[in-house]
Parts: structure tokens; sequence; C-alpha cells
């Protein structure tokens, strides 16, 4: 009976030693999430967070709590909120967007922090490369700047004729240089011409739209950012109203009324998230984390779109289609 009872003592303790929370399960992992956005745009990334959280044994009301934070479209939010929620305190500061994550990489933060971010960490300047970011911050970054060549690809699929493609880009979102390289690299492959509209600010988009109206290109090609995302009913109603398609890396366009999304699948990448703060909690260091790239894409076609811009998608498209809106 006493060896039996050694026994399972030792394998309650093995048990305990390999668990998610091993040596603190007296203690929540307190999280802090900190964004721009609005909270209501962010509801699929935040239960895909959740639900990767829980699957590695973090489950809110026993061992993790998260603190949210929202700026409702205004980065000038971002420090205050940050230094709220280091006095609550937190332990993992956990930063989405852009706008917030270029914020904070230039604030004192004392807690590790784990971000998605839109734009390219090294070209921000706050990592020296992805596989050593050699700071407090590391993440995932959603940057595919191949997928802008693949979107022309499937442009020309769907439009055989087609020559002149007007791209909206922001040209201060860090990574965008990237960007339009391998748009430009796959134009010329395919023998189209891209002309650029920049906006930086709202003002500055209208101007470019109105440029646009005079200029030979029949679609459209957007870079995706924080700031797009913002404007998207904007450019989206330009094009429609003119019936040219309009193509782009992030789903979320696609739902709103853009012809065609290529790019990666968000809520993966959110749901990744959820090692950074598990590797963190166990005592890794954020510099000895590298950034992730996407690894999953998605095409999304608007059926509706198409019918509205009478445009007929060629089968082959419908059937790769990881999604149909109609």
């Amino acid at each position: 009976m006493k060896r039996r009872t050694v026994l399972g003592t030792a394998c309650a303790l093995a048990l305990v030693q390999n668990s998610p929370r091993a040596g603190a399960a007296d203690k929540v992992l307190r999280l802090g999430w900190v964004t721009a956005q609005e909270a209501a745009s962010l509801t699929p990334m935040v239960t895909a967070l959740r639900a990767s959280l829980a699957r590695l044994g973090y489950v809110e009301g026993q061992n993790v709590s998260i603190a949210f934070r929202y700026g409702d479209g205004s980065a000038d939010r971002v420090p205050e909120m940050v230094a709220e929620l280091q006095r609550l305190p937190i332990d993992i500061l956990l930063v989405q967007g852009g706008p917030a994550v270029n914020v904070v990489a230039g604030l004192p933060v004392a807690v590790p922090v784990a971000y998605v971010y839109s734009g390219d960490p090294v070209s921000a300047g706050f990592a020296k490369s992805l596989a050593h970011p050699e700071s407090n911050m590391t993440g995932l970054t959603l940057l595919a700047a191949e997928m802008n060549g693949k979107l022309l690809e499937i442009l020309r699929e769907m439009l055989p004729t087609v020559r002149d493609v007007a791209i909206v880009a922001n040209p201060e979102h860090p990574g965008c240089n990237i960007e339009r390289d391998y748009t430009d690299g796959a134009a010329r492959q395919l023998g189209m011409r891209t002309e650029y509209f920049p906006a930086r600010t709202r003002e500055e988009l209208t101007s470019s739209l109105q440029a646009m109206a005079d200029s030979p290109a029949r679609a459209v090609s957007i870079f995706s950012d924080s700031f797009a995302v913002s404007n998207r009913r904007q450019i989206l109603d330009f094009a429609i109203a003119r019936k040219m398609p309009v193509m782009t890396g992030w789903p979320v366009f696609a739902d709103s009324g853009a012809l065609c999304t290529y790019g990666p699948r968000l809520v993966d990448s959110y749901a990744r998230l959820a090692s950074y703060v598990d590797r963190i909690a166990k005592g890794a260091k954020p510099a000895d984390l590298p950034i992730e790239r996407p690894t999953t894409f998605e095409l999304v076609l608007n059926v509706k779109t198409a019918n509205a811009i009478g445009l007929q998608l060629p089968q082959s498209l419908l059937v790769r289609a990881n999604r149909l809106i109609s």
C-alpha cells in the first residue's frame, strides 16, 4: 500500500510539473490586450485567440485573465491604455494592429510584448530580423508581399484582357516598398501596367480616387493595412460604381464588397499568438522567439459583387475558392 501511495504521489507531481501553469497553480497569468481598433471588428480574432489559449491549458476565470483596451479607431489613446494596463498590473502585453504596435514600440513597456502586426517589423525598426527580434517585442507579421503578385494572376484569370491596374497603398506602412516590388515584378511578367495612388490620410485618399477616375485603370488592387481597412467603404463604393473589380489580401474586404481576396487566414495568426503567450509564460524571452510569417492562406470570392459589376467568374476559380459570398 505504501509503495502504491508513493508512486501515485510521484505521478501526480509529474503531471503538475508538466502542466502549462506548473509551479503557479495559485497564480493567474495576467494578460493585457491593446489595440487602436474597435472591439466589434476583432471579434473573430479574439475568439480564435481565446480558443487557442484554452487548448494550451489557459482558461479564463481559472488560470488566466485578459484585460482588453480598445482605441475605437484612435492610435492616440494607445499610450494611455498601455500605462493603465501596466498599473493593473499585467504579466504580458498583447498588441493588435499596425497603429498600436508602432506606438508601443516607442513606449517604455516593462513587461514582455507579443503582437500581431500588419507590416514588416524590420522595416519599422523594432526588430533586427525576423529570426532574431533582439528586443522585448515579438509576435507575428501578416505581411505576405508575394501574395500581391498572386492577386494579379487571379485578376488576369478573371479578366484576360485587363492591362491597367490601380494600386491603392499607404506609403507610410512598413513593408509597402516590398509589396510594390512584388507587384511590379508580377505585373511585368503578366504584361500589365500599374499606377500607384498613395493614401496616407482620408484627404489624400479622396484626392487619389479623383485622380483614379481619370486614369486608364480598369481594376484596383489594395495593399492591406489598418488605414485601408478603416476606409474600405470609400474605396469599394468608388470602384463598384465604376464596375472596377477590387482585389486585396484580407477577407474583411471581400465581406465588405471587394470582388476577391487572397491572403493570410487571419484567425490562424491570432490563434498562433497564444503560443507566444505560452512560451513567454514559461520563461522564454521575446528576443529569442522568431517572428512568424503567415503559413495558411485563403481565397474568398464575392459572387454578389461579380454580378453587380457584370463579371462572370470562371469555374476554375470558383472551385478553388475557400469561401464564396453570394
